[in-house]
């Protein structure tokens, strides 16, 4: 897909839902930005999607040496802990969500706490401020709630722009309810969320792309997603490792 400027791929999808028995976020959206002599990803995900990010960027002729830009909506670890995948790459966070996390407390929730200290440190870091253009015609918007310095961007296209709302608004259902089951405060949540329908409906056929959902656009006003959602798991049940089950997420 183009947007201005941009070719946009989504190399991974991520998924509405959560882990029952282990607790997991599930996994997030990762996109492709190429344009502008730039190769940038839009969050970088966990450990788990480490292997499938080197094949997805491999069919299109890359490796993690070639990314020039990591752009990351907010610091938790499915989200973020890839940057050390990227040597070459200046890593962009948001300056207050950066310097909330280097205080959250050791083992007490979803930010990696070494990874945003040693983030903080390093020459790759670049610190975002809301309202900043982060790369030509990538802007950055504050929406709050999920954590106190999350980020949402835009890329301004001629006919139809692309906002990528991380998790601030993570799935089609706190899109259309104004709510979200991970926030710190509803109220402010809501705002962010009232923010991104304002951009949405700029302009006709706005792509939004969600931290753990099918990017979706509005159709007579609804949100409409542009694929299908694809999940499963591969289960070993039987006597042997060639014996598997598999277990399709879709519904």
């Amino acid at each position: 897909m183009k947007f201005g400027s941009y070719n946009l791929d989504i190399l991974i999808t991520g998924y509405p839902g959560k882990s029952v028995c282990h607790g997991s976020l599930g996994w997030s959206t990762i996109a492709l930005l190429r344009g502008e002599g730039r190769v940038a990803l839009v969050d970088v995900g966990s450990f788990n999607q480490r292997s499938l990010i080197q094949k997805q960027l491999a069919t299109h002729g890359l490796g993690p040496a070639d990314v020039t830009d990591v752009i990351l909506t907010h610091s938790h670890h499915d989200h973020s802990v890839n940057w050390v995948m990227f040597p070459k790459a200046r890593v962009h966070i948001g300056a207050g969500e950066l310097e909330w996390s280097l205080k959250e407390p050791f083992g007490t929730g979803p930010v990696p706490e070494l990874y945003v200290r040693e983030l903080a440190g390093s020459p790759q870091l670049v610190r975002v401020t809301p309202g900043s253009e982060v790369l030509p015609r990538i802007v950055s918007h504050h929406a709050p709630g999920h954590t106190p310095g999350h980020l949402i961007f835009t890329i301004e296209g001629a006919e139809r722009d692309v906002i990528f709302t991380g998790d601030a608004a993570k799935n089609r259902v706190e899109l259309t309810t104004l709510e979200a089951d991970m926030t710190y405060d509803p109220a402010v949540t809501r705002a962010s969320i009232e923010l991104m329908w304002k951009l949405w409906q700029k302009k006709p056929n706005t792509l939004l792309v969600p931290g753990h959902d099918v990017p979706m656009v509005l159709r007579d006003g609804k949100p409409t997603y542009i694929g299908k959602r694809e999940a499963a798991i591969t289960a070993w049940f039987g006597d042997t490792l060639e014996q598997t089950t598999l277990i399709s997420l879709v519904t």
